[in-house]
Order: C-alpha cells, then sequence, then structure tokens
C-alpha cells in the first residue's frame, strides 16, 4: 500500500480535497441520471457504489475527524446503504500508512529517540492503518509490543473538519436553531479527547483494572514509559478481528460466550462505573485461540452524568413506557420535548419516541436476550427506513435531545450489531454481581 510523506492539515488544503470529492460526486450523478433515461428500471445500487469509493477515496489520506466519522457511519448498518457501509468500514483499519520517515520523525519529537532505539526490534511498516493513528509491533525486554503513532496535525485540524461537516450535518438531521451547537461541541470534545494519548493510556488502564473479573475478557497491559501524548505502547494481542471472526464462526456455545463477555462489559461500565467505551466497532475487539474477547483503543470513553443516567434508563423499564404520564415527563427530563414546542410537536414526538423506544430497550425487558433474533433487528432497519421517508419530521425542529445521546445512543447501536454479528444470546443481568464484588 502506497505510504504518506504529508498530511493536509490547514483548512483550505482539507476544504479543497473535499470539493475535489464533490465534483466526482457530481459526475456520478450525472452519469446515473443519464443512464436512467435509457433504462427507467436502473436502481441506485451502482451510484451508491461510485458515490462511496469517492467519498472514501477523499477522506482516507486526509484522514483524523474526516475519515472517523465516515467509521463511525459505518457502524450504522441499518440506516446507511450497504455500499457506504462496506467502504466506510475500511476506516477502521485499512487506509495509507504514514512513511518510515515520518514515523522516525514523530518518535523523535515526542518520545527523543527513533523507535530503532527504544525498542530491541521496531517494524517499519505499519501492521494496521485507521483514521486518527498506526499500529507498529516491536519487542522490548521479552515483550511482544504494539506500538500507535498518531498522524501528526490530526489533532489540529478537528474545528476545520467539523466546521466544513457542520452544514452537511445540519441538513442531514434538520437541526434548527442555535441549540444545535451543543451537539458539535460535544462531538469536538470527544474527538480532542481520542487525539490525547496519555489520556487514552490512564483510561486504559483503569477500565482493564475494574473489569477483570468479568470472564473471557482480556485487555492488554499499557506502558507509560514508552508512551507520550502522541505515542501510546500496549502488549501485542494475538487474534482475528471480530468482522473477522464472527462470519466464520459456527460454534454457537463460543459466539454466546464472546456474547456475554462483551454485554457483560458494557453494562457494568455503564451501571457500575458510569463511563463506557464508546467506539464499539468491530476493529476495536479481538478474539483469540482460547475464545476470549479482548478489548482494545479505550481513546473514546464517555462520561454519563447522573441526571442523564436515571432518566435515561427509566426510559427504558416497561411500566414506564407504558404510562402516557410517566413517560412524557422522562421526554422533557432528556429534552426530548421542549417547553417551546407546539401541541402538534409534543403530540408527534411524543409518538414517535414511543414507538422507538417500545422497540429499541426490548434486550431490556428481560432476563434472557437473542441478538441473532433477524425479526428484531428487520423492525429496527424498518423503523429507521421509515423515519427517513417522514416527510412531517424534516418540517419540524429536529433539534431534540440532551447531548449526552449522541454517544450513548452510538454505543447501544454498536453494541447490538457486534452481538447480531455473533448472533449471540445473553443473559442481561449476570453484570450485576460483577458490581457488587467490585
Amino acid at each position: 500500500m502506497k505510504t504518506l510523506d504529508k498530511i493536509p492539515t490547514t483548512k483550505i488544503e482539507r476544504a479543497s480535497q473535499l470539493v475535489k470529492t464533490g465534483f466526482k460526486i457530481g459526475g456520478n450523478y450525472i452519469s446515473y441520471y443519464g443512464e436512467k433515461i435509457v433504462n427507467p428500471s436502473l436502481n441506485r445500487d451502482k451510484l451508491n457504489e461510485n458515490n462511496a469509493e469517492d467519498i472514501y477515496d477523499g477522506l482516507k489520506n486526509l484522514k483524523g475527524s474526516a475519515l472517523k466519522v465516515a467509521q463511525m457511519l459505518s457502524m450504522d448498518k441499518n440506516i446507511m446503504p450497504k455500499a457506504y457501509v462496506e467502504k466506510f468500514s475500511l476506516a477502521q483499519f485499512s487506509v495509507p500508512p504514514l512513511s518510515a520517515p515520518l514515523v522516525r520523525k514523530t518518535f523523535k519529537r515526542y518520545l527523543g529517540y527513533e523507535p530503532e532505539v527504544l525498542f530491541d526490534t521496531f517494524t517499519a511498516e505499519s501492521v494496521n492503518a485507521a483514521s486518527i493513528g498506526q499500529v507498529h509491533r516491536a519487542t522490548k525486554e521479552g515483550k511482544e509490543l504494539a506500538v500507535k503513532i498518531q498522524y501528526p496535525g490530526v489533532a489540529d485540524s478537528i474545528g476545520s473538519d467539523l466546521a466544513i461537516v457542520k452544514p452537511f450535518a445540519i441538513k442531514m438531521f434538520n437541526l434548527q436553531g442555535k441549540d444545535s451547537e451543543k451537539y458539535f461541541k460535544e462531538v469536538e470534545d470527544k474527538l480532542l479527547e481520542e487525539m490525547d494519548y496519555e489520556l487514552e493510556l490512564r483510561q486504559g488502564m483503569t477500565i482493564a483494572e475494574a473489569c477483570k473479573e468479568i470472564p473471557n475478557l482480556k485487555f492488554p497491559t499499557y506502558y507509560p514509559e514508552w508512551s507520550s501524548e502522541k505515542i501510546l505502547t500496549m502488549d501485542w494481542m494475538d487474534g482475528q478481528h471480530l468482522s473477522e471472526f464472527a462470519p466464520k464462526n459456527n460454534n454457537e456455545a463460543l459466539g454466546n460466550q464472546l456474547g456475554q463477555a462483551l454485554w457483560d462489559f458494557y453494562m457494568f461500565q455503564i451501571h457500575g462505573l458510569k463511563q463506557v467505551h464508546a467506539d464499539p466497532h468491530p476493529g476495536n475487539f479481538l478474539i483469540d485461540t482460547k475464545g476470549n474477547l479482548i478489548a482494545i483503543d479505550f481513546g473514546c470513553i464517555k462520561h454519563i452524568p447522573e441526571d442523564f443516567y436515571i432518566p435515561y434508563f427509566e426510559l427504558a423499564q416497561p411500566e414506564v413506557i407504558d404510562n402516557p404520564e410517566l413517560f412524557k415527563a422522562k421526554l422533557y427530563e432528556l429534552e426530548i420535548l421542549r417547553t417551546d414546542d407546539s401541541p402538534e410537536e409534543v403530540k408527534y414526538f411524543t409518538g414517535l419516541f414511543h414507538q422507538l423506544l417500545s422497540l429499541f430497550t426490548k434486550p431490556f425487558h428481560g432476563d434472557f436476550f437473542d441478538f441473532s433474533d433477524e425479526e428484531f433487528f428487520g423492525n429496527i432497519a424498518s423503523m429507521g427506513e421509515e423515519f427517513s421517508k417522514d416527510t412531517q419530521l424534516r418540517k419540524m425542529n429536529g433539534n431534540r435531545g440532551s447531548k449526552h445521546f449522541l454517544y450513548i445512543n452510538r454505543t447501544f447501536f454498536g453494541l447490538y450489531n457486534l452481538l447480531h454479528d455473533l448472533k449471540a444470546k445473553v443473559h442481561t443481568n449476570t453484570f450485576q454481581k460483577y458490581i457488587k464484588n467490585s
């Protein structure tokens, strides 16, 4: 794969790259509509494939937050067209890496030495390149290590990337009014945290220690002495990415075992630690030969404030969902309903969220849930399609809910999809014993 000697970092450089991509997409649409005149039955599959290819090609050299957004979108299998999901998922672990000279320069700047001096061995070529950083193999004092190096300049470009993306996001999600700024600030703050490898090191060590009693769940050991704000060193963990493992797994018991570990890991964090690994995509989980789930990459951790946690999980309870007055009160508490809403808006959004939560919270309504249930996921997909075509929704203020919804909902969408990939059947309350024992 071609390596990069430089990453565009200025607003002008990154904007011009996106403009070029826009021209390509425009050409795709012209070609599509030209073909459709000749063939009226032509569907949008080829258009989606071409657009996904051109968007990904435009973003992969930019890296940073622009590519991170694509990675986040690839998790939403129920809303995004298949072509986009398949192409954007490459952002998890398959993008052009930095060149060896640029890697050495980064080491010299942040650790004072070139990698060949710091480690006994160091692979010049990366073994994994994603949206924010790339991973190299190394050895030191008999330890097999993974060394993650952040791309130079990506932290400085977050503001400019979001400024470019903001107009499209406002249109896409129908965000109206000044209050929409809180969502962009939440994304910016979280992306800035992900760029701080010293923070990631502390978060990884803390969560690994807290979750050590959960069976079939492993974590790498982190090494502060070989880490900095842009370089992170941890144990090399052998295993398959969950996305590679799941389609080939025919062992139902193993799928259930891994799914249980994954579910307990997330529920323990949410209910026990009041913070959670908010980046549950397949590239952040490995499966080893002993049937253990290995959790990596703790850059994106969402802290859950009590005034959000309580009403959010109260809304998952059937007795709240089925009580109209109590349900509506929780919607106001979570800023889903607003005091300036018209009676029409109150009625509409109350009904919409009642429909949504009645379905999405089903895993919490019993002691056991089957995430291989195609009907459940089919209903989620159908609901997403229904909302995307709802003309009434587009006319109303789409600026709904606390800013905390962004990463908490992202966490649950990602978790559900991973459990579905594993076809896991899980006991939903076993995590409670780990909280009691901690």
